[in-house]
């Protein structure tokens, strides 16, 4: 007899998606189930021990906007922490954290074990079933009441009703989240040694290859590695540059006080390769399953191997090693920058010619690994399959790379899984206000060929899409859909009312050029007024800023320092600022042109065939995504918006 089990919401994976999308659901309201391989990989980093770095600290930041959990449980487990690019404008000023890897999982873990509505399962879910699957299985009154859960949709696709587990038992569900990370027939590759595991030794998923293929959805190879993991008591430390932490630790949650995060920090190190590593490493390529071709599938472009870094930049020298420690209470440190899938020995020979690692003890062999992902282009904008409705998918089973994108990528699944229960529009965030925007429409709209990965260059808009603005611009979203708070809310609100108040108040303030006030300028090294200025002209200044200002200003107020930082921010950049906002304002015009869902490019005269190929691929919703499709040139936009003008009203 068939075991089964009602529930809402069955999220497969609990790594940085998992999690966040688990969170999601549960703390909506809905019984949300989240099954993994083994409880003590939820929330594993099996690859590098930090969170956050340059954009990826946008997203965490974003996430923590939104309600998401990462930014407040790194605050709690980490144990450096640096903002990256403080020589650079704010746009790319980016906070980066030394994890300590074992607290970070068992942190996250508690958190999920905690939640109200949320239930962890060990267990690998073999199989995903569609409404009229489930009815085939069950052939009892059960159909019945998992037929109020889902039924078949409207136009004629499937639509999810359950998911089966290796031991037989069902549970019914409204929607599933797929986030199997790097897990899915996963192997991984040391040499010519190949085992089929997952990352870290953990189990690998194999059976839902199946499903996807049964459900219509195609998969494909990705390929990503990791260095080798060292004990740190057999480093040569004075070898080495020390890379302290920041002075003063700013947190990455907006919840978090500042004052919990100054801790003592752990210091990482820098050393370099070399020409002897250089030439180990090329005295041994043909071992290398990269350029063996024992390796399928496609590494990331952005987060090279050593090997591909001495073939593509022969040009250099040396490279970059840091050396990283992996937590407070253990030995292991991890050696970032020298990723490689060499097998033992040469790993060995090679580690050894860097400076500080001539007699080093390698406690994890550097790996590649290969696993199964889908193309993002069969995904809406929500994160929705396009051919099975209610099923979802996330983070690295989407083809992107990180801990930070998964997560940004579990946190819009879990509540638009919701959404979609609800009968309510999807949250779909605009390239103009979110980082997140930006990684799911580039995920859904390009024809990604490599893991993808964030970067702040991606970004049109990143004057606007700053890290320390992030709670300004989301908190809205997070507080419509449910999971922030009334006191969360309302105090961005009373925020960007004191930022707006102080600001003109300083347009307004005028000072002129009194001996005491010259005095005061001079004592800053800033040159003596000729007439009357503001407040806000005297902050532009390159030398000076609100802070230096204070003498000149008796009357200022008593505000926090991320109401003032905003306020220098909005002063200094107020031209460039201006500037994005003008063109975003052309950009949302291109969004709000919705292509219906019904439309045949095939009528579409005058379309160039690899538009209509591509247009028919993806399936566009608004016309500014279109646009940025590969292979559909402006031309062709122009064609179609003529097209849907003469159309206008009629059925398409």
């Amino acid at each position: 007899m068939l075991y089964t089990i009602d529930t809402d919401i069955c999220v497969i994976g609990a790594g940085h998606a998992g999690c966040e999308a688990a969170l999601a659901g549960s703390r909506l309201g809905y019984r949300t189930v989240l099954f993994t391989m083994n409880v003590d990989s939820i929330a594993m980093m099996p690859c590098n021990p930090h969170i956050g770095g340059s954009s990826k600290g946008h997203l965490v930041r974003e996430i923590d906007a939104l309600g998401g959990e990462m930014g407040k449980n790194i605050d709690k487990t980490f144990i450096q922490s640096k903002m990256l690019n403080i020589s650079k404008g704010p746009a790319v000023h980016s906070l980066r954290t030394q994890a300590d890897k074992a607290e970070y999982s068992r942190s996250m873990r508690q958190v999920l074990e905690n939640q109200e509505n949320l239930t962890i399962r060990q267990a690998e879910v073999t199989d995903i079933l569609t409404q009229q699957e489930l009815q085939e299985y069950l052939r009892t009154d059960l159909c019945s009441e998992a037929s109020q859960n889902g039924n078949d949709s409207p136009g004629g696709k499937p639509r999810v009703a359950a998911v089966r587990i290796h031991t037989g038992t069902i549970y019914t569900c409204r929607a599933v989240i797929i986030c199997t990370g790097t897990y899915l027939n996963a192997r991984c590759l040391v040499g010519e040694s190949i085992t089929e595991t997952g990352p870290g030794g953990m189990q690998r998923s194999t059976w839902l290859k199946n499903a996807m293929d049964r459900l219509g959805i195609p998969l494909r190879r990705f390929k990503t590695g990791t260095p080798a993991r060292m004990d740190g008591r057999t480093l040569d430390y004075s070898k080495m540059k020390i890379q302290p932490g920041d002075p003063v630790v700013v947190p990455f949650s907006f919840s978090t006080d500042p004052a919990d995060v100054q801790i003592e920090q752990v210091p990482c190190w820098l050393t370099y390769t070399n020409e002897e590593t250089h030439a180990v490493i090329r005295q041994n390529l043909d071992r290398s399953p990269i350029y063996a071709g024992i390796i399928e599938g496609t590494g990331p472009r952005y987060c090279p191997s050593i090997e591909d870094k001495v073939v593509k930049f022969s040009d250099k020298s040396r490279h970059h090693v840091f050396i990283e420690p992996e937590g407070r209470s253990t030995n292991e440190v991890y050696v970032d920058g020298m990723s490689s899938s060499m097998p033992d020995d040469v790993q060995q020979q090679m580690y050894r010619t860097v400076p500080g690692l001539e007699n080093c003890v390698i406690v994890k062999n550097a790996y590649a690994i290969e696993y199964d992902c889908i193309n993002a282009n069969q995904l809406k904008l929500s994160l929705e399959t396009k051919t099975v409705d209610g099923l979802f998918c996330a983070g690295q089973f989407n083809g992107s790379s990180g801990y930070e994108e998964a997560a940004a990528q579990g946190l819009i699944a879990g509540i638009n899984a919701v959404n979609m229960i609800r009968g309510r529009e999807p949250l779909v965030l605009k390239r103009s206000e979110a980082y997140i925007g930006v990684l799911i429409d580039d995920l859904v709209t390009k024809d990604n060929r490599e893991p993808y990965r964030m970067m702040t260059s991606r970004a049109e808009y990143r004057l606007l899409l700053r890290q320390d603005n992030a709670d300004l611009r989301l908190r809205k979203y997070g507080y419509e859909e449910g999971i922030i708070t009334q006191n969360q809310y309302e105090y961005v609100c009373f925020k960007e009312r004191k930022i707006r108040e102080e600001t003109e108040r300083l347009k307004k303030s005028r000072i002129g050029a009194a001996a005491s006030n010259q005095e005061i300028l001079a004592s800053l090294g800033s040159a003596p007024l000729k007439t009357a200025c503001s407040l806000a002209e005297l902050i532009c200044r390159p030398e000076l800023s609100y802070e230096k200002t204070a003498a000149l200003d008796p009357d200022r107020p008593a505000l926090s320092k991320d109401i003032t930082d905003q306020v220098e921010i909005n002063i200094r950049y107020e031209g460039y600022i201006d500037r994005q906002k003008k063109q975003v304002q052309q950009f949302e015009k291109l969004e709000h042109k919705k292509i219906p869902a019904s439309i045949n490019y095939d009528d579409v005269g005058s379309l160039r065939n690899e538009a209509r190929q591509k247009l028919k691929e993806f399936l566009p919703s608004s016309i500014g995504q279109a646009s940025r499709i590969s292979g559909v040139t402006p031309a062709d936009i122009s064609v179609l918006l003529i097209y849907l003008e003469k159309n206008r009203g009629r059925k398409m």
